[in-house]
């Protein structure tokens, strides 16, 4: 019997290809087998590069290994990777860990940042800037009345699957390491403290000693509430998204659009992004306990509503929830610091969040230089963390917050909406 060791393989397909009986078959990112197709011939296991795969009974090769590094940053987005450079410049001996076995896929966002807040951080390279934005506009989706915002502010969309991986990239040139396609399992604790982590990375097992971990592991974030710290995302907190690239349709290159409306997007908003000449992201987002179908039923009646969209063709398709929410309580414990949207980082009015991830990650790796220099990293003094981000940008969330909650869904389409809106869009 063929058995697949899900965490080594890496989807290929190449396995698929060479089968006989048609007993596998790739399903996106999951390899399915079919045992009673199946004959054991074994070339499919003599064709795979990880070593996912084995006739049955096949002796398990487990390797243990115990490493040890100053800081751990699990997950390699740009919260992440950014706090993976700053800790590393620092001098700081560093492990980057990502899930995934390419860092900047699947990517799970519209793509779009303020100037200002990319270029605090790394300059623009033409190699991952999709569109260069100059203007706004707000549509009320129930009259079609638009508000054009133009001024001095400037923005990009991005092409995350490179940037992301410039930022790792960078992180390495810096000094750090970085493990890909590692899982991490637990928390190793000592006293009610966070000292490092466990993690597997195929069949190679891991004690991951760390004088300090940051958790930059997304809305989906394990490690936060492992360590004890408020995780969970309400339904109320969550924007539930679905998002196509459209090629060959017809918009100003240098506008970004957004669409306002009840019955559109409760709770949320439709979006289209140009990402170059005839080329856009159109995606919506949907607050999940306010939405009555799926966000891609809206998704797909938005475009079905719009001659210039639907005259579109796919090219890629993307889904994910982004947090509209602030933390529900510390993001800082011993030993431990919780960055990006695994801190509910992004913005609660429009869900935008590449800038907040990546000012969060530099400020907790400058507090981790400085903790791990003085020997204490004990949530007290962990603490000056969370009160520089909220100095920096945590108030300006909670008062995005605030706004979010006192507007029912249908009083979104307001002026005084539109107008906090607006600011929050343009990333001020």
């Amino acid at each position: 019997m063929v058995s697949i060791e899900r965490g080594r393989c890496a989807y290929c397909g190449g396995c698929v290809g060479m089968c006989p009986s048609g007993a596998l078959e790739l399903a996106e990112t999951r390899l399915l087998l079919d045992q009673e197709l199946c004959n054991e011939c074994g070339f499919c296991v003599a064709g795979c590069a990880t070593g996912a795969l084995a006739i049955e009974p096949a002796p398990l090769v487990s390797t243990r290994t115990r490493l040890r590094y100053d800081v751990v940053v699990v997950g390699a987005g740009p919260a992440g990777a950014t706090a993976a450079f700053f800790a590393a410049e620092q001098g700081l001996d560093v492990l980057l860990m990502e899930k995934r076995q390419e860092i900047g896929s699947p990517v799970r966002c519209a793509e779009g940042i303020n100037r200002d807040m990319l270029l605090a951080y790394v300059e623009p390279e033409e190699r991952w800037i999709s569109a260069e934005i100059r203007r706004s506009q707000i549509v009320t989706a129930d009259t079609g009345q638009a508000r054009t915002l133009e001024g001095d502010e400037i923005g990009y969309i991005l092409e995350r699957r490179v940037f992301d991986r410039v930022l790792a990239e960078r992180a390495a040139a810096a000094g750090a390491s970085i493990m890909l396609k590692t899982s991490v399992q637990s928390l190793i604790m000592e006293d009610g403290a966070v000292t490092g982590l466990t993690a597997h990375n195929g069949r190679t097992e891991m004690e991951i000693e760390a004088r300090l971990v940051i958790a930059a592991d997304g809305v989906e974030s394990g490690v936060a509430g492992w360590a004890g710290l408020e995780s969970l995302l309400r339904p109320s907190d969550c924007l539930s998204c679905a998002q196509y690239m459209l090629v060959g349709i017809e918009a100003d290159p240098e506008c970004c659009y957004y669409y306002l409306g009840a019955d559109l997007a409760p709770g949320g908003y439709g979006w289209v992004f140009p990402k170059g000449e005839g080329k856009a992201n159109v995606g919506l987002g949907v607050q999940a306990d306010l939405a009555q179908m799926p966000a891609l039923e809206y998704l797909l009646r938005f475009i079905g509503q719009h001659r210039w969209l639907e005259q579109g063709s796919p090219v890629t398709f993307i889904t994910g929830n982004v947090p509209v929410g602030v933390a529900g309580g510390s993001i800082a414990t011993d030993g431990l610091m919780v960055v990006g949207d695994a801190a509910r980082q992004a913005d609660p009015l429009t869900g935008g969040g590449i800038g907040n991830a990546m000012l969060a990650g530099r400020l907790a790796a400058q507090v981790a230089a400085q903790a791990i220099e003085n020997g204490d990293v004990s949530a007290a003094t962990l603490a000056a963390y969370e009160q520089r981000w909220k100095e920096a940008r945590g108030r300006k969330m909670e008062r995005s917050y605030r706004l979010k909650t006192r507007f029912s869904a249908t009083d979104r389409v307001s002026h005084s909406f539109q107008r906090a809106f607006a600011v929050a869009a343009v990333g001020k």
